[in-house]
């Protein structure tokens, strides 16, 4: 698996360039079943990171701009009466494909943000009083900007708890902006990318995932870690079990991927930022905690 992982990472870092470390994390959050939301400001590469992906992985993608005017109809489809057939006729909105892009998702009112809430958790979703299943792979990747941008809405908690991971791009090194402004746009080659593997495999993937072993030492640690954030003092709001399932699946998601069929206390530590970091907030302040903070925080729970 990790010559075949090398592979696709090689394979977007031809077009996300200087992101490898980010790369990881997107694709160990998609193996994990998860769903990934990024936060940075416009222009960083973020839709890029998206469409490279999916892309790559041979997966359907579809991309929507949320704005304060977007209704959950236009994400999740609507009947259409059709005069012909005398029936409503559905119209699947662009959340029935296997890689959906919510681009500026905090831009768009709570209403419609929630829309995304059943199909996140249970592959699916129910218009009208009718349930109807979505592709698999499923992954939602989600941009945000920074909430001190002007016209934002800030995620609810319930929102926020349902992205397994959240990461941040940030600037790229001299190196990389510099062949970056050489290129110039990246269209061609995202059109010149080839798939690395197919859709089947990315879901044999993910069910291979969870046959990764976590031994009752591990088990204990990630408990501990909950245990802490509750009882510690400095959080306002302790990690939930959902969180701790959170941790479990992208320790297992890391290590496979490491052509590890077992997972590692250093694998937790490695992913833990990433999936806790816009879970927790500051007792004092109702803040989110620096990365280096946060890390120096959880490092307090002794490892097994």
């Amino acid at each position: 698996m990790q010559n075949q992982f090398h592979e696709i990472v090689d394979q977007i870092s031809a077009v996300v360039l200087g992101k490898e470390d980010q790369i990881r994390l997107a694709l160990t959050c998609l193996f994990a079943k998860g769903h990934l939301l990024i936060e940075d400001i416009p222009g960083i590469g973020k839709t890029t990171l998206a469409k490279a992906l999916s892309r790559c992985l041979g997966l359907n993608f579809r991309r929507v701009q949320f704005t304060s005017d977007l209704l959950p109809g236009d994400v999740l489809g609507t009947s259409i009466f059709d005069r012909k057939q005398s029936a409503f006729i559905f119209h699947p909105g662009p959340i029935f494909t296997q890689v959906l892009l919510a681009d500026e998702i905090n831009r768009a009112t709570p209403k419609t943000q929630s829309a995304l809430l059943e199909a996140m958790e249970e592959q699916q979703v129910t218009i009208e009083g009718e349930t109807r299943g979505l592709e698999s792979p499923f992954f939602v990747i989600a941009t945000q900007n920074p909430l001190e941008q002007y016209g934002t809405f800030p995620l609810p908690e319930s929102q926020l708890d349902r992205f397994l991971m959240r990461i941040e791009l940030g600037y790229p090194d001299r190196i990389a902006e510099k062949k970056l402004l050489q290129k110039g746009q990246v269209k061609d080659l995202l059109l010149e990318m080839p798939e690395c593997i197919l859709p089947d495999r990315v879901v044999q993937i993910q069910d291979q995932i969870n046959d990764v072993h976590l031994s009752d030492p591990l088990l204990n640690y990630i408990q501990d870690i909950l245990d802490f954030t509750r009882t510690s003092g400095h959080f306002h709001v302790g990690l939930s079990p959902r969180a701790g399932m959170a941790i479990i699946q992208a320790s297992r998601s890391w290590a496979y991927i490491n052509d590890r069929d077992y997972a590692l206390p250093e694998d937790v530590q490695l992913i833990m930022p990433w999936v806790v970091g816009h879970r927790l907030r500051s007792k004092e302040s109702l803040e989110e905690l620096p990365k280096p903070q946060l890390i120096s925080i959880l490092h307090q729970v002794p490892i097994p």
